[in-house]
């Protein structure tokens, strides 16, 4: 099965891939297709880049600088801006905390963050995990004990994605330590993270990078009006946010876009002629379109924003997918991924990331949730069993 786009949508899709391909410069975008560590100001100006031209939110409220898109079109987006190597608008910012926000904030909330939340001009960061609450979340033990005006927050969270160059933290913790059920008592609050007391520390991870952190919070005074939504519901806005998350963590197009280097590099280097590697190319090429109708159905039917359970289907197979890719760029790529740090001639830096980009995503069948836990969420909201 394939997509027949309308004439419309196909010119759609073709401004999109204009824009993406002539509007970020190429300095942005080849970091992104070499699997380059990743880099603030990458971020930062190429997600201010898409915000000016309204192509950074697309699917908020249109009050917010959202567009009033179809799913399709949506898809659209996402596909051809990872095609062109464009860096996401960050993830934190606008498929978490700001979907959260105009969800479940209060009008004062909404007025006060959406917006620079939209324009990066608040670098956010998700502090869920804890060192023993990762995959079982709701066993979190920071607490959060309302004092007056404010909430003080004692506890630890980790693997807290870019948090060293955070300026926000929309955190997850424990309001009723006594509530029946351990996910009854908990709340999200917004945290300051120049707040006093707040402690970041980076944690480096297999592939020599520090992308995550630990986050050290000890008497740290929130304001009470930086509590998102109601007390003890956070439990709720944590699963609405979880669901657009495993939707996000697919990453269809960035697939496409490594398996058609992959295909590239095979045919260059002489692989392609090999029965066995083409055929991990149509076994890799054929799941990949059924993640792809996958994220499309989940996308029609998801309601206000809250993806169904499906989300974690997407997010198990998606994930798989994206390190049996990498698996398969390591293959092909031999002794030429050893090389990361090096500049041999006729070897590309795509070629030579490829060790770093292989154990990088070793992480992505574990954060938001799981494997494990996704297969559970399948067999109960999908399956019914």
């Amino acid at each position: 099965m394939r997509l027949s786009l309308t004439p419309e949508l196909t010119e759609f899709r073709l401004r999109l891939r204009e824009f993406f391909t002539t509007e970020v410069p190429w300095h942005l975008r080849e970091p992104v297709i070499e699997a380059a560590p990743l880099d603030r100001d990458v971020i930062v100006d190429t997600h201010r880049i898409l915000h000016r031209a309204g192509l950074a939110v697309p699917g908020w409220p249109v009050e917010w600088g959202g567009r009033d898109w179809s799913p399709l079109q949506r898809h659209l987006w996402s596909e051809e801006l990872h095609l062109a190597g464009v860096f996401p608008p960050l993830s934190p910012n606008v498929g978490l905390v700001g979907p959260v926000l105009a969800a479940f904030g209060s009008p004062e909330l909404k007025r006060r963050f959406l917006p620079p939340t939209a324009a990066l001009d608040l670098f956010w960061c998700q502090g869920f995990s804890e060192p023993e609450a990762g995959s079982d979340l709701a066993s979190l033990r920071t607490t959060a004990v309302r004092d007056g005006d404010a909430w003080v927050v004692n506890g630890q969270k980790t693997w807290t994605s870019l948090a060293h160059w955070a300026d926000w933290m929309f955190c997850l913790v424990r309001t009723d330590p006594d509530a029946p059920r351990r996910q009854a008592g908990i709340s999200m609050l917004l945290i300051d993270l120049d707040s006093p007391g707040v402690t970041i520390r980076p944690i480096e991870m297999i592939d020599g990078e520090t992308e995550v952190n630990e986050v050290f919070l000890e008497d740290v005074r929130v304001p009470a009006n930086q509590l998102v939504g109601e007390v003890n519901r956070g439990w709720e806005y944590a699963r609405f946010l979880l669901g657009n998350e495993r939707v996000g963590v697919a990453q269809v197009g960035q697939t496409k876009l490594r398996l058609a280097q992959a295909k590239r590099y095979a045919r260059e280097h002489g692989r392609w002629d090999d029965p066995a590697v083409r055929a991990r190319f149509v076994t890799l090429e054929s799941e990949l379109l059924a993640v792809e109708l996958t994220s499309l159905r989940v996308a029609a039917e998801s309601a206000d924003g809250r993806p169904e359970p499906a989300s974690s289907v997407l997010k198990l197979r998606g994930t798989e997918l994206q390190q049996r890719v990498a698996e398969l760029v390591l293959d092909l790529a031999g002794a030429d991924a050893l090389l990361a740090a090096g500049t041999a001639p006729g070897v590309t830096r795509w070629a030579r990331r490829a060790a770093a980009a292989h154990l990088n995503l070793r992480k992505v069948t574990i954060y938001g949730g799981s494997s494990e836990i996704q297969r559970g969420i399948v067999a109960s909201g999908v399956l019914g069993l």
